[in-house]
């Protein structure tokens, strides 16, 4: 008997809530009729899909190799419609995730080619590597920006594209940088605006204070380049950033660099998902010279 794809339906929609009562109102359906349909998939399975721990629904392991499969069809069907309905729009949508933490600048040197293009609609969210993943995964996003890899092996969809990669300086207010003074001065005598310590960014920058057998202070430890730059032109103390970050700081000269470099580089990415009928725009980007990213 061939799979009823009506089943898999309700059963992928309770998977993802992980509810059957507030997936039975969000279908407009009665919890009995959706209990029922997902009993009549796990018969044609022969497995059971879903067992109950106290009020929580959770997935066997019948159930979330049931739910790869379901992802991956209904994946394939929306792209289906995208990719069939933008052959009779004149307009093309473009839809780019970044990183929350992430230079706005960066990102809009990456979009400049497309950016004035009136037959191109661009729609640009931010979040955490997971939420945008997941926006990968289910076709919500074309693309995504990020200054370090994802995950990958032989199972995962990804194709991590390295677009650009720019030297890290220290920078801060002219008064805080002395002519002629060395990293290790700088470390000894003036506050630091660092990344957070999950930023392979900051993590150079510790291994360079250890081999310098220096602990500096921190005025703050940031997770938002905006921030840090806004806290950079307060002249709290020197920030570890790259030049684009604070451009428009560095041309006015109300921010300056370090003479010394502290041969730290933040390298960028492009996350793409492996997909039959790839967005064309992607491609045009990525086919673009990365210099122009960092044309200050």
């Amino acid at each position: 008997m061939p799979l009823n794809y009506h089943h898999l339906r309700y059963f992928w929609a309770v998977a993802h809530d992980g509810n059957l009562t507030r997936t039975a109102q969000r279908l407009n359906l009665s919890q009995s009729a959706l209990s029922v349909q997902i009993k009549q998939l796990e018969e044609r399975l022969g497995h059971a899909l879903f067992e109950r721990r106290g009020r929580q629904l959770l997935l066997t392991e019948a159930g979330r190799i049931a739910l790869d499969h379901a992802d991956a069809i209904f994946s394939t069907g929306q792209e289906l419609v995208a990719t069939l309905a933008s052959t009779v729009q004149n307009r093309k949508a473009l839809r780019v995730g970044a990183l929350a933490t992430l230079s706005r600048n960066f990102q809009i040197g990456f979009l400049r080619p497309v950016l004035f293009r009136s037959d191109v609609e661009i729609i640009l969210r931010s979040g955490s590597p997971t939420e945008l993943l997941e926006g990968l995964g289910t076709l919500n996003l074309d693309l995504v920006l990020m200054n370090c890899p994802p995950p990958n092996d032989s199972l995962t969809p990804y194709e991590t594209h390295q677009i650009g990669e720019q030297d890290v300086s220290i920078v801060g207010p002219p008064e805080r940088l002395d002519p002629g003074s060395s990293i290790k001065d700088l470390l000894l005598t003036q506050p630091f605006i660092l990344p957070t310590t999950d930023s392979s960014v900051r993590t150079a920058f510790d291994a360079m204070a250890s081999r310098l057998s220096v602990r500096p202070q921190i005025a703050a430890e940031v997770d938002d380049m905006a921030m840090m730059r806004l806290l950079a032109r307060e002249g709290i103390g020197l920030a570890l950033v790259a030049p684009i970050v604070v451009k428009d700081e560095l041309n006015s000269g109300q921010l300056k660099e370090a003479e010394e470099h502290p041969r730290i580089k933040e390298t960028f990415f492009a996350v793409t998902l492996r997909r039959r009928f790839p967005n064309p725009l992607v491609q045009d980007l990525l086919y673009q010279s990365v210099d122009a990213v960092f044309l200050s």
